[in-house]
């Protein structure tokens, strides 16, 4: 059970949002946190590093030089990782580096992250964010509420709020469909919609 503070459209205090879902620092989990960051950065890797073995040299076709009398080491084709224009070896092949997170893992995780926010007071929420998708206007309610930077989540995907952000040198908007832990650490501050939050912590009871 925890109580969390709710504030208006223009950030006045409104009221409170109660939730059965607990968000003490005992509920703050580091090592699943940290799995869900080290996924989602493997998971933006393109892994496209691709280099040449031997069965991909052209070449190679007869002996280098004769096995003997030559006071070198013997070769057998010059597509060889000995020799200078053979192929590489044990180098990068193009893969998925994409790492599996259970579905509680990952749920955990965000917990921990809001635990975290709340126990801090980084954590604020907006009944509803009044924005005329202007950056400027963003900049100065978060700026003017010392909330930079900050991640702002709202409930829609198409959000005036989320325009505003888009442009913040030092904040990012996402709705809480695409809600990312590792954003969520990043940032100092995360300010986010009564509604988004809601729907967050319905899925962790």
């Amino acid at each position: 059970m925890a109580d969390i503070n709710v504030l208006n459209s223009k950030f006045e205090a409104s009221g409170k949002l109660t939730t059965n879902v607990s968000l003490t620092a005992e509920d703050i989990n580091v090592p699943v946190v940290h799995q869900m960051v080290k996924a989602t950065l493997a998971g933006r890797r393109q892994g496209n590093a691709s280099t040449k073995t031997r069965a991909f040299v052209s070449g190679g076709g007869r002996k280098p030089f004769k096995q003997k009398g030559t006071g070198r080491a013997r070769q057998g084709s010059t597509r060889s990782g000995l020799m200078v224009g053979g192929a590489t070896v044990f180098g990068p092949l193009p893969r998925d580096y994409t790492q599996k997170v259970n579905k509680k893992v990952a749920l955990k995780a965000a917990q921990s992250v809001i635990a975290d926010k709340l126990q801090a007071g980084k954590l604020t929420v907006v009944e509803k964010f009044d924005s005329d998708g202007k950056t400027k206007n963003m900049f100065a309610l978060l700026n003017g509420k010392g909330l930079l930077p900050a991640l702002i989540v709202t409930k829609e995907k198409e959000s005036p709020a989320l325009r505003a952000v888009r442009n913040l040198q030092y904040g990012k908007g996402m709705s809480v469909d695409g809600f990312s832990v590792y954003e969520a650490v990043k940032f100092e501050n995360l300010v986010i919609e009564k509604a988004a939050l809601e729907t967050l912590l319905e899925k962790m009871v």
